[in-house]
């Protein structure tokens, strides 16, 4: 499929869920499962259960440009471009994962993920291998999320994720944050572009910790 008519197919698509998000079909739109066991005033502590996601590596030096691409192959694939000729529901949120310093002079790369419904999380379809798609099987875990409005951008995302690390830095979650993962951190993406007012951004980061109890580093202060 030639790349405007491609680009065209996905703003058509995102222009129906903005339509389906203005009435209650937006409701039924899914996403990753998660207890909230901590909260402060600007960020939460949030323990995610097992899930499964496709991934779409990007090398990229913008952001931008990286979540276009990712999720231009990540639309082939939930339209049908799998072996099993499946067609998948659009879920939320888009999360664009950042790797320090593996791109070209040190840049980041980019992984552009895509939660799987429900119905295909036990048997994930196989991506057509020109997609260069790849399944991201999650283990259940904890991530602090800072949520931020308007939109996700090269110039707002790394103030955005700095303000996380510094309220972290501040809270019994200072020495937490999960060295073995190999993100630096994720946006998560909630709106389609056309949405103008009220966008939805989330800045998420590892830590350490696997089991609801493990997230919650201050007992008392968690619900």
């Amino acid at each position: 499929m030639a790349k405007s008519s491609l680009k065209n197919t996905v703003i058509i698509l995102l222009l129906i869920i903005t339509i389906a998000c203005s009435t209650k079909l937006c409701k039924a739109i899914e996403s990753p499962q998660y207890r909230v066991v901590h909260s402060e005033s600007d960020f939460e502590i949030r323990h995610y259960r097992e899930s499964v996601w496709m991934a779409a590596p990007a090398y990229e030096i913008s952001f931008h440009k990286a979540t276009r691409d990712g999720f231009h192959r990540l639309f082939q694939f939930i339209q049908g471009a799998n072996l099993n000729f499946s067609r998948i529901y659009m879920t939320k949120p888009v999360l664009t994962s950042i790797v320090p310093g593996a791109g070209p002079l040190h840049s980041s790369a980019y992984f552009v993920k895509f939660y799987l419904p429900d119905k295909f999380q036990a048997d994930p379809p196989l991506p057509l291998p020109e997609l260069n798609l790849q399944p991201d099987r999650w283990t259940s875990r904890c991530i602090a999320v800072r949520k931020f409005t308007g939109f996700a951008r090269d110039s707002n995302i790394v103030k955005e994720a700095e303000k996380l690390a510094l309220s972290l830095s501040r809270s019994p979650w200072a020495n937490s944050t999960a060295a073995t993962s190999e993100y630096a951190y994720s946006i998560a993406q909630y709106n389609s572009p056309f949405r103008i007012i009220g966008r939805v951004n989330e800045v998420w980061v590892d830590v350490a910790g696997t089991g609801a109890s493990d997230c919650e580093t201050n007992p008392i202060a968690a619900y």
